[in-house]
């Protein structure tokens, strides 16, 4: 969006003179991470959470200075200062709060895709799940959310799901395919896109959602800010035509805020 105009009042809000803040962010080779983001053949990013920090950076006036990490290196580099911002597709959680400040930006949820061979059809809890294999990445909120579920099915005298973490979208659509895996639990947007795209899957269902925000440093000014700058977006109708291009109004917010309540 290069019409995009700066917002004074959020450009206000920044440290006197800023005119580039370090943006930590994880790599999305190929497109199976979209609409979230992913790469096209010659290498240049493309989604939704693209355009919409290309939206921030102009409606703060500045650029980003991008660097990339992995998903369970980002807050720690928010926290310890490499990074100014992060963006990673990040769930607002109480453990996330108390030690990054968040800016949130979009709705996504928690949904789990079946394999051909899972026998699974819908997953509506964790007890569904009893006796499966499951697939997630490590660091995520899926990950808490399995770990704290885990006791639901033996305590009712029924085997354990186990689970298995990879950090590579490519090796965990492997293991669908492949069937070494009955289900894998991932965000809802990305998921909803990934059945259209691979043959031999199936959507089970969403088992919740969570707000998602940019990350910064407790204290920082930049929350305060960059939520700004997205309420201004929000404001002046650009920032609903971006959910709109990539098919997903329905995780657009009515409005950002700076740490919101965490649901767990």
């Amino acid at each position: 969006m290069s019409s995009v105009a700066v917002d004074p009042a959020a450009q206000a809000l920044l440290p006197a003179g800023t005119k580039e803040l370090t943006l930590g962010l994880t790599r999305q080779a190929g497109v199976n991470n979209l609409p979230h983001a992913g790469e096209v053949p010659d290498g240049n990013p493309v989604g939704l959470d693209v355009d919409l920090r290309n939206a921030v950076a102009k409606a703060l006036g500045v650029t980003w200075k991008q660097e990339i990490g992995t998903f369970s290196t980002i807050i720690p580099g928010v926290q310890n200062g490499r990074y100014q911002v992060g963006q990673g597709n990040f769930g607002v959680t109480r453990p996330r709060l108390e030690v990054v400040d968040f800016a949130t930006y979009l709705n996504d949820g928690q949904s789990f895709v079946g394999s051909s061979n899972s026998g699974l059809t819908s997953v509506k809890t964790l007890e569904d799940l009893c006796g499966k294999k499951v697939v997630t990445g490590s660091g995520t909120t899926f990950q808490q959310i399995l770990e704290k579920g885990v006791g639901q099915c033996t305590s009712k005298g029924k085997p354990a799901y186990t689970v298995q973490y990879l950090d590579e979208q490519g090796a965990i659509i492997l293991s669908l395919q492949n069937n070494r895996v009955d289900a894998y639990f991932g965000p809802t947007l990305s998921l909803r896109y990934l059945v259209d795209k691979v043959p031999g899957t199936t959507f089970l269902g969403e088992y919740s959602t969570t707000t998602v925000g940019f990350v910064t440093a407790k204290g920082s000014p930049l929350a305060p800010a960059v939520s700004r700058a997205i309420n201004t977006l929000i404001e002046r109708g650009e920032y609903q035509k971006l959910f709109e291009k990539w098919k997903v109004p329905q995780s657009a917010l009515p409005k950002s805020d700076v740490n919101p309540a965490a649901g767990f």
